[in-house]
């Protein structure tokens, strides 16, 4: 059992591990993105541990890195026996087998990427205050939650090469993100997208490149014996974030899903935002059930995202495009709808 100092400890570090005295099951990963300045290569690698209940026929314990080619939609999962996890409670240090992952870069040893990417700039990670310890503001301190999340960084450039699947390829210049989960498992439905490739159009700027970033989920959330739809979103740019989630009060005005568009439109203290993300095929992930990692989660670094944010007034802030996107679109989709 986690003891109260490292249950505050993870609040006040989400992008350190938050395996150490958990019970089962129990799941942690990391998700590392490294997109190439000329955006021909997109790779998400995430390093991360399962520890499964007991029952199936899978195993109990092990550790993984999956890897995602976002352009040509592979996927591949490389398990490894548990014992060769190793992670910080106290920062973000990871390593799986020959993998090492931490604030300063990457190495890799797999068979699709090996060699070292080191991060030319620091993290930027979603700010943890006392009012607000990360993305999931009070949520993140309740203990039964089952599922966590937290932004290690929403934008990073990049440096260094990789043997990609042999050949060498030049990440210099290129840009990265980071977040990650951990919890008993995934939930039953939810929407994901993020990008930190967002091209602009309008408010002075004409197919100009921002430092804009944008993550959003939206998910079923179980909460004592019901469950209710909860939302965070996160849009970074002009040095600031501006956040639309179910515990500032922000509400949502619009969700809509098909086969082909997630449409979503938010309004809150910092003004309104609508997106409109194209749906694209991707690769298959797994994911953390409550026995075991599951590959069933299709994901895509190739999806599109409309963005608007106007303030109060009804000012465009940023109008843009979000290049290089990773959409996740999983599950009882037609229950999160249902819910309020």
């Amino acid at each position: 059992m986690r003891t109260p100092m490292a249950y505050l400890r993870g609040a006040r570090h989400p992008e350190a591990f938050h395996g150490r005295g958990a019970g089962r099951p129990f799941f942690e990963g990391w998700y590392v993105k490294l997109v190439s300045a000329d955006r021909a290569h997109r790779w998400a690698v995430i390093p991360g541990v399962f520890r499964g209940d007991g029952r199936g026929d899978m195993p109990a314990d092990e550790a993984f890195v999956q890897v995602l080619d976002g352009v040509a939609g592979r996927s591949w999962y490389h398990r490894f026996d548990p014992e060769e996890f190793a992670a910080s409670d106290r920062r973000f240090e990871v390593r799986v087998g020959g993998n090492i992952f931490d604030s300063d870069g990457a190495t890799l040893d797999l068979p699709q990427l090996r060699g070292r990417i080191s991060y030319a700039t620091a993290l930027q990670p979603w700010p943890v205050t006392l009012r607000e310890p990360g993305i999931m503001g009070w949520y993140g301190l309740v203990p039964f939650m089952e599922c966590f999340h937290g932004v290690v960084s929403f934008g990073h450039d990049l440096g260094g090469t990789l043997q990609v699947e042999g050949r060498e390829v030049d990440f210099g210049g290129g840009r990265g993100y980071i977040e990650k989960d951990w919890g008993q498992a995934f939930p039953a439905g939810y929407v994901w997208l993020a990008s930190n490739h967002i091209d602009a159009v309008g408010v002075g700027i004409v197919g100009g490149v921002t430092d804009a970033s944008l993550v959003a989920s939206v998910a079923i959330i179980p909460w004592l014996r019901g469950s209710f739809r909860g939302s965070i979103v996160g849009l970074r740019h002009g040095g600031r974030l501006y956040r639309w989630t179910t515990y500032n009060r922000s509400r949502e005005r619009r969700l809509t899903i098909d086969d082909d568009r997630v449409r979503w439109s938010m309004a809150g203290p910092d003004g309104r935002l609508d997106l409109e993300a194209e749906r694209v095929r991707g690769g298959l992930l797994h994911a953390p059930l409550r026995t075991a990692m599951h590959q069933r989660v299709e994901e895509t670094l190739d999806a599109r995202v409309m963005i608007r944010h106007t303030d109060a007034a009804g000012r465009v802030l940023l109008e843009g495009v979000g290049a290089c996107a990773g959409l996740e679109v999983f599950g009882d989709t037609t229950r999160l709808l249902a819910l309020r």
